[in-house]
C-alpha cells in the first residue's frame, strides 16, 4: 500500500503535462475574428503528435492564413476528443492549414511537418503517445503524394537511415475539433502543457527555421 500515493502522484504530474489530461472546459473564442478561406488559399493536411503543438508550429508560418484542429485518418464517423482518446477511432489529432500558394508551397509545408517532429517515433512524440498522437502526412493528389515520398526517401538517406515512421495517407475526411481546441497554445499560455511541451516545440522550430517565419513573429 504505502507504493500507492507515490504512483499516484506520478500518474497525475503527466497527465498534467499531457495533450490528453487537459480538463475538457469549452472556452469560448467568439471574440476571434471568423476565418474566410480567399479564392485560392490551398489546405493541406498533418498529423504529428499533440494539435496544440502542430497548430502553432504552423500558423507560425509566412503564407499560413490559418491552421485549424481536428480529426482525420480514421474511420468512424463524427470523432471526438474523448473518443479519438481510446484509440479505438482510428484517427490522429490532425491539422488542416489552410495557405497562400503565391507564399508558401506545399513543399515548404512538407518540410516544416517534418522538421517540427521526431517522424521515426511510431505512435505518439513525447509525451503523448497512442495512435491519436502518431505522424502522418495526408495527399489531396498524386503530386502532393510524391512530394510527401521525395522528402522520405531524402530524409531516410541524409538523417533518419530508413527509420521514418510517418505514414503517408490519403486524405478523405477531416472533422473540425472542438472549439476550445482551436488557437489553444496562444489562449493558454500559462497551462502546464503549453509551458512544458507546446511552447519549447515551437520554439526549437523556429530557431531552425527563422527565414519561414512570419514578420516579428506574428500568427
Amino acid at each position: 500500500m504505502k507504493f500507492i500515493k507515490p504512483f499516484f502522484s506520478i500518474a497525475v504530474s503527466l497527465l498534467l503535462i499531457s495533450c490528453l489530461g487537459f480538463s475538457k472546459k469549452k472556452e469560448s473564442i467568439n471574440n476571434k475574428t471568423p476565418f474566410v478561406p480567399k479564392e485560392n488559399t490551398e489546405i493541406a493536411y498533418f498529423a504529428s503528435g499533440c494539435f496544440w503543438c502542430v497548430e502553432a508550429v504552423f500558423e507560425s508560418v509566412t503564407g499560413v492564413e490559418e491552421a485549424v484542429s481536428g480529426y482525420a485518418g480514421g474511420f468512424t464517423k463524427n470523432p471526438t476528443y474523448q473518443s479519438i482518446g481510446t484509440g479505438k477511432t482510428g484517427h490522429a489529432e490532425t491539422v488542416a492549414v489552410y495557405y497562400n500558394p503565391d507564399k508558401v508551397s506545399f513543399t515548404t509545408l512538407v518540410t516544416v511537418f517534418f522538421g517540427s517532429h521526431d517522424p521515426t517515433t511510431v505512435n505518439g512524440q513525447h509525451p503523448d503517445y497512442g495512435t491519436q498522437y502518431r505522424s502522418i502526412a495526408f495527399y489531396s493528389n498524386e503530386t502532393e503524394k510524391e512530394i510527401i515520398e521525395n522528402a522520405i526517401a531524402k530524409l531516410n538517406t541524409e538523417m533518419y537511415d530508413g527509420k521514418i515512421a510517418t505514414e503517408v495517407t490519403k486524405h478523405t475526411k477531416f472533422y473540425e475539433a472542438e472549439e476550445y481546441h482551436q488557437d489553444f497554445e496562444r489562449r493558454n499560455p500559462n497551462q502546464g502543457y503549453v509551458k512544458a511541451v507546446s511552447v519549447p516545440r515551437l520554439n526549437k522550430f523556429k530557431s531552425k527555421f527563422p527565414e519561414l517565419l512570419k514578420e516579428n513573429g506574428n500568427h
